[in-house]
């Protein structure tokens, strides 16, 4: 099986958000179809420059996604990169979507001179962590949110 790693266009609007969708919902969320929009609109905007989403295409079929943003830190001179979302289909999950999207992320952070990547995860979500726990570093941060 082919997999290739491509940056989001607007041709892409149905598929990303099929597979936006099946993200929030894995985590018992949901958002109004504004924000789908304006989140849409802003990742396909080229003059948006902090903002990126990719798929993942398995033989030219959409499987996954990936949004991350760069950012100021100010304990660093270069920005860092969040990874926001990450997602793939459930029935292709164990063929390395999950972490060719991670290392694309890694990828374009390096070559944007950004080479801090850092993401959050729901402490339930295991298999995730089991990739996770692979090719980052866990960190003893707990977020707090208002």
């Amino acid at each position: 099986m082919a997999l290739d790693i491509r940056p989001l266009c607007a041709a892409d609007e149905a598929d990303w958000r099929r597979l936006w969708t099946a993200y929030l919902e894995f985590y018992q969320s949901t958002v109004p179809e504004e924000v789908y929009q304006n989140t849409f609109a802003r990742l396909i905007d080229s003059e948006k420059e902090n903002q990126h989403a990719l798929l993942a295409l398995l033989d030219g079929k959409p499987v996954g996604l990936v949004h991350y943003i760069y950012h100021p830190h100010n304990w660093r001179q270069e920005d860092v990169c969040y990874l926001q979302d990450l997602y793939a289909d459930p029935d292709v999950r164990g063929q390395g979507i999950g972490r060719a999207l991670i290392e694309a992320v890694y990828k374009a952070a390096d070559e944007n001179g950004t080479p801090s990547v850092y993401w959050m995860t729901q402490d339930f979500n295991h298999t995730a962590r089991k990739l996770y726990d692979r090719i980052a570093t866990l960190t003893p941060f707990i977020k707090y949110q208002r």
